[in-house]
């Protein structure tokens, strides 16, 4: 059996062809259950990818299902940029919106189930206790021991007990943290995960659907199988961290009356270079005051990622090219790069804007005279038409763009040198006007009136071609180029008693003042997308406002994954 869009086959597309074909299962039913306790992030990207198209491939359904278990951690607003990012990066869960607080009265009658069958009981140890008790692993050269725990001594309370407590627990009869409700498992497995683990916990927090209803919270292991078994998921795919959960997944299903028992599969979760893939390291960085929020487009967050400009073609043409396996991999920060530039090379208009702009006044062109050129808006997409780009007596060009002595590589503007002015004309700089203390503030030079469009009758050549705005059109935009934010590829890679954060990049954003823009850009709307001639891919900041534009440097024009992919041979 194939897939119906015909997407590449991989291990975990192999597993669900062979439970259609064997029976197991009739249908597909997938889930993405994240826990609103902070932004989703590119890895998360890949979770929600992977189970939305899993779904669409085999004309199955797709579940949006908060896992919010935890009042002291979750949030609404939390909720909310969630349901955002899931639905800009084009998976569509329909009606089937789900929280896992909407199932916690069933959740508590299959707790007392397990206490009726004696596998469940309340306990009063401590969370250092309970962690103690059931011992850790030692690792011994290449083996991995794990010593038998010991039981705790609440552990053989009788049924009759126990349904009292989990009762009272509930009612709030109890200080917080004092009592637990634990599966009565195995205290000598050598998984930690199968020791007597904690089901419920009292917490004294308003939950922000359920408000203050609970103080008896269902921990995520508790929660999680059991959710997927009431909305009759079918395979719950997830990253491999919960491997070591599967037996606990499969032990709770297996010993509850549930209407159905879905399959967890486990794939390598996405890392990624010069950056940290972890909502509680995030969450750092937020609190802080390290990054500008949740949003702050130097993070690997799917809204800073957004708002720095990146398109959901790039990001699911990311995910489709890191592909989906068990073997854990860090994926170059270049190759994300690569696909944005890829799509946005395709779709984003061009445009001419002077970053840090020098004045250039050409002496012999006439005073008060306007000329329009015509400009392409895309060379990629003949159907995007033309624009007009206004020329005058006084332009801007990029200061990094002249040069008073050159050295040899440099084949821009110079002193007594020519260079093309894109769509315009020939000029060549005769002047150099410089302030009290040596700073150039502006070029003179001259034009050939016969090159007009850019191109000599003699057929003279020039080496460069630069791109400038008019002084009397132009407008004046703040620019944001943003940087990876740190300076190493494994920012956790650190010496014994150091952080990590001091991997920081110091130049992660700078700040540009006063840049020039061509007319055509006045009105732009946040969210638009551009190419700045030469200079990269910009995208409209929510901070603009009428009459201030503020931009986000998405990307360079310089592709390095091209060069790392010549360097390995690929």
């Amino acid at each position: 059996m194939a897939t119906r869009t015909g997407e590449p086959r991989d291990f975990i597309r192999e597993i669900i062809i062979e439970d259609l074909r064997s029976g197991r299962y009739e249908r597909v039913h997938t889930r993405f259950p994240p826990e609103p306790n902070g932004y989703l992030h590119i890895g998360h990207a890949k979770s929600v990818l992977l189970n939305y198209w899993i779904a669409k491939e085999f004309g199955g359904k797709f579940n949006l299902r908060f896992d919010n278990t935890n009042p002291e951690k979750e949030s609404a607003e939390y909720v909310e940029a969630i349901k955002r990012d899931v639905r800009w990066l084009g998976a569509d869960w329909e009606d089937r919106e789900f929280y896992a607080s909407d199932y916690f009265e069933q959740l508590y009658e299959w707790a007392e189930y397990l206490i009726k069958q004696g596998k469940a009981y309340v306990d009063d140890l401590s969370p250092e206790e309970v962690s103690e008790y059931r011992g850790k692993a030692i690792i011994k050269g290449d083996e991995v021991l794990t010593p038998p725990g010991k039981e705790s001594p609440y552990r053989n309370r009788s049924v009759e007990e126990n349904l009292d407590l989990f009762r009272r627990m509930r009612a709030g009869e109890f200080p917080e943290g004092s009592k637990t409700l634990r599966a009565k498992i195995d205290m000598s497995h050598p998984n930690l995960n199968m020791r007597d683990p904690v089901m419920y916990r009292i917490i004294y927090a308003s939950h922000h659907r359920t408000g203050s209803k609970w103080c008896l919270y269902p921990t995520y292991d508790w929660a999680h199988g059991q959710s997927d078994a009431i909305e009759g998921i079918t395979h719950s795919i997830c990253t491999r961290e919960f491997e070591v959960h599967r037996p606990l997944y499969e032990w709770f299903l297996g010993n509850l009356p549930v209407p159905h028992k879905p399959r967890q599969i486990e794939f390598a979760r996405l890392n990624l270079t010069y950056t940290v893939m972890s909502k509680r390291l995030l969450l750092r960085l937020v609190q802080e005051g390290h990054v500008k929020g949740w949003d702050d487009p130097r993070l690997p967050t799917l809204a800073g990622m957004r708002r720095r400009g990146y398109t959901p073609e790039a990001i699911q043409e990311f995910i489709r090219r890191v592909g989906v396996s068990k073997t854990e991999s860090i994926v170059e920060y270049e190759l994300l790069e690569h696909c944005v530039r890829d799509d946005l090379n395709k779709r984003a208009p061009r445009r001419m804007a002077v970053l840090e702009p020098l004045r250039v006044v050409i002496t012999n062109y006439p005073d008060g005279q306007v000329e329009w050129f015509e400009a392409l808006n895309n060379p990629e997409d003949p159907s995007a038409g033309t624009r007009k780009v206004p020329f005058s007596k006084v332009i801007y060009i990029e200061r990094e763009d002249f040069m008073e002595e050159p050295p040899p590589e440099f084949f821009r503007l110079a002193p007594g040198r020519e260079v093309r002015l894109r769509y315009a004309y020939f000029i060549r700089c005769d002047e150099v006007i410089k302030d009290k203390d040596g700073k150039i503030v502006e070029l003179r030079c001259t034009y050939d009136p016969a090159t007009r469009g850019g191109e000599a009758p003699d057929g003279r050549k020039v080496k460069a071609t630069l791109h400038w705005v008019s002084a009397a059109h132009a407008i004046e935009a703040e620019v944001r180029l943003y940087d990876r934010l740190f300076t190493k590829p494994d920012p956790l890679d650190v010496p014994e008693g150091h952080d990590w954060l001091e991997n920081l990049n110091p130049n992660s954003l700078v700040v540009l003042q006063g840049c020039k823009l061509e007319p055509s850009l006045e009105g732009a709307e946040p969210g638009e997308r551009f190419q700045f001639e030469r200079k990269g891919y910009f995208c409209v900041d929510p901070d603009s406002r009428p009459g201030r534009l503020v931009f986000n440097r998405t990307a360079t024009l310089r592709d390095t994954w091209q060069k790392i992919k010549r360097k390995q041979g690929k």
